[in-house]
């Protein structure tokens, strides 16, 4: 029985005429035979949460390198998070839910260990730059499994322009983008509070008088004003106000949070480790994983060693800079 059709049919039915339908994807880089149960979207969702480099999120920085306590968000409850502030807007605004889900859970496969610390590093260092959509996309195009994870265009889309200069083709990429800004903003307040590094009271008075005393409240008001604001319309955005006031938001996390804050306080011993090791394995190829020795087969050292260091998780990059540069010591 081929229930896909059956979804499919629904998603004709259901669906804004703005919605991207599973049936009229434009394909994935490689032919393969549909799936009887799942649409294109469904399956695309489904290769991105069983792959390694999304596990590996869970012990990647979201603003805190390598946090002690347990209730600090990391890059995969990041993932978590906008993924459900999407769905939630997506559903209400009749735009494809599996489609969205699934670029909200890929967008930041290719994040670096030390979260943006790592990612100012890697492109000091990788000539032509690095970033880390880039990245994502390379990931699941190419890193993932042995052929990549052949995922269809629209999702692939998503992904690369989730951040950056490139907008989204679909309202489902749009919709993900500013879910990823709200639901990063919203957390990192909370952590910051929950780590000391502002108080509430610091917290930008418009801001609250506009959103709302409480992460709760802030998050609700932003997701309904982006929800009301972009019903049947062709593209994806928060009223003037509300992006005002996000963006006055954003700004004062920049200020007070992610630069020179007790937070970012290790950021400069997390970049030398990654520059060390980076140099390190470029003089020492043969240091490298079979893995990705084997890689170099077809493309060349540099690509390599920034494809495995960026895959690397804080806690795996620091265990090998102390293995490869730390004296241990004599038990004799």
């Amino acid at each position: 029985m081929y229930f896909r059709h059956e979804l499919e049919e629904n998603e004709k039915r259901l669906l804004s005429p703005l919605a991207v339908c599973s049936k009229d994807s434009r394909g994935r880089r490689r032919w393969e035979k549909p799936c009887d149960v799942r649409t294109a979207f469904q399956r695309d969702r489904d290769r991105i949460i069983h792959s390694k480099s999304f596990r590996r999120l869970k012990h990647k920085t979201q603003v805190f390198i390598a946090p002690e306590g347990d209730h600090y968000r990391t890059r995969l409850t990041h993932t978590i998070e906008v993924s459900q502030v999407a769905r939630t807007a997506a559903r209400a605004l009749q735009l494809n839910e599996d489609l969205t889900e699934a670029i909200a859970l890929g967008h930041d496969l290719g994040h670096t260990p030390f979260g943006h610390a790592g990612e100012e590093a890697l492109n000091e260092l990788f000539p032509g730059g690095f970033k880390h959509n880039e990245q994502s996309l390379r990931v699941v195009d190419y890193l993932e499994g042995e052929e990549g994870l052949n995922l269809t265009w629209e999702v692939r889309d998503g992904i690369l322009n989730h951040t950056g200069a490139g907008k989204p083709s679909t309202l489902e990429g749009q919709l993900v983008r500013a879910c990823d800004r709200i639901a990063y903003i919203n957390h990192d307040i909370d952590d910051a509070l929950r780590g000391g590094i502002i108080r509430s009271e610091q917290l930008p008075p418009q801001g609250i008088a506009s959103l709302g005393q409480t992460g709760s409240e802030r998050l609700n008001t932003m997701i309904r004003d982006l929800i009301c604001n972009s019903w049947n319309k062709p593209e994806i955005s928060l009223s003037k106000n509300l992006y005002e006031v996000t963006e006055n938001l954003r700004h004062f996390l920049f200020q007070n949070v992610y630069i020179g804050s007790a937070a970012k306080s290790e950021e400069q011993r997390a970049k030398f480790i990654i520059k060390t090791l980076y140099n390190y394995y470029l003089e020492k190829p043969d240091a490298l994983p079979r893995e990705i020795r084997k890689q170099m087969e077809k493309q060349d050292l540099h690509r390599s060693v920034c494809d495995y260091i960026s895959g690397m998780t804080d806690r795996y990059i620091i265990m090998i800079f102390e293995k490869k540069f730390i004296p241990k010591p004599w038990e004799g």
